[in-house]
């Protein structure tokens, strides 16, 4: 997968709780040979029901078009396990997922694609909102995973945390198989360093062959 170090882009207002996968990435939507997963992204909240474009969903407010960044409520990616509702929001260039919670599965989803998701404190939650909501697309935020901070136009930076484990695999792209060979890598090259230092050790193994 992508590695993630830094995303730009214009940040995104869909604040709203208990979003599930099937709002994110309609059923409907997949049911195709090759589904376009950019078009899929919240299908049916973006139509009204003669099927025409809905002008007051967000994702279709002129300013909004471009995405980067969505900023969202408590609860995310709710419902079942469907890698679609990650990747229709790659393929609309949204990186950065900035939630008050994230339903578990989808959070792991996530991270197995490249997608960073992050969870602010509540005071920091609410301020980074109120910034999103004034500046209105007009300009870009930025996200840094190594500095762990969001900067953009409105305010100074915000921190976020995020497991150590989980900032690693993202900077360094690796999904299960990825993390799975690096830790392999990691033993031989540990076995290694431990049959030069003592090569008793090697001896005992070859003997037990």
């Amino acid at each position: 997968m992508q590695p993630f170090r830094t995303h730009t882009g214009i940040a995104v207002p869909l604040l709203r709780d208990d979003i599930n996968t099937d709002q994110i990435a309609p059923v409907a939507a997949m049911r195709k040979l090759k589904p376009d997963y950019k078009t899929m992204l919240f299908f049916r909240a973006r139509r009204r029901p003669d099927g025409g474009e809905d002008p007051d969903f967000v994702l279709n407010q002129p300013q909004f078009r471009a995405p980067g960044i969505l900023v969202t409520g408590h609860n995310f990616g709710a419902g079942s396990s469907r890698e679609s509702a990650v990747w229709s929001m790659l393929a609309n260039n949204i990186r950065v997922i900035v939630a008050k919670s994230f339903a578990d599965i989808y959070r792991e989803n996530c991270l197995q694609n490249g997608l960073l998701p992050v969870v602010l404190s509540a005071a920091d939650a609410e301020a980074f909102e109120a910034r999103v909501v004034a500046v209105n697309g007009a300009g870009p935020f930025t996200v840094d995973l190594e500095t762990q901070t969001i900067s953009g136009p409105g305010g100074g930076d915000i921190t976020f945390d995020i497991p150590a484990a989980d900032r690693m695999r993202l900077i360094e792209g690796l999904d299960d198989i990825g993390l799975t060979l690096k830790h392999t890598d990691d033993i031989k090259a540990w076995e290694k360093r431990m049959t030069v230092a003592q090569p008793w050790l090697q001896t005992a193994h070859d003997s037990r062959r």
